[in-house]
């Protein structure tokens, strides 16, 4: 071995812990090769969980909107009769009902 060759081989000897090497060596194969706890899985799952949480923000104000139109529903009769009309095109027996279709 030439001159440089040995005094590295020396400092490897001295310097490092062959146990902790080998322990490094696994958890790193362990965190970037293992399918359950690869580092590209979690990625791709904090991915996930961040466009839930956009959809979920999204979605607030719709489920505000229904919310209200349901305890306007459940307290008020003429909140009730005003949807009912809207939306399922009930009528009074006196009353003619027009739809115009766009």
């Amino acid at each position: 071995m030439s001159g440089r060759m040995k005094k590295i081989w020396w400092w490897i000897r001295r310097r490092s812990h062959l146990p902790m090497v080998i322990i490094a060596t696994v958890v790193v194969m362990v965190l970037v090769f293992n399918e359950d706890t690869s580092v590209e899985l979690n990625a791709k799952y904090q991915r996930e969980i961040n466009e839930l949480k956009r959809e979920i923000s999204r979605n607030l104000d719709s489920a505000e909107y229904y919310k209200s139109r349901r305890l306007a529903i459940e307290h008020g009769e003429a909140d009730l009769e005003h949807i009912a009309r809207e939306q399922y095109h009930m009528q009074r027996p006196s009353e003619d009902v027009f739809l115009i279709k766009e």
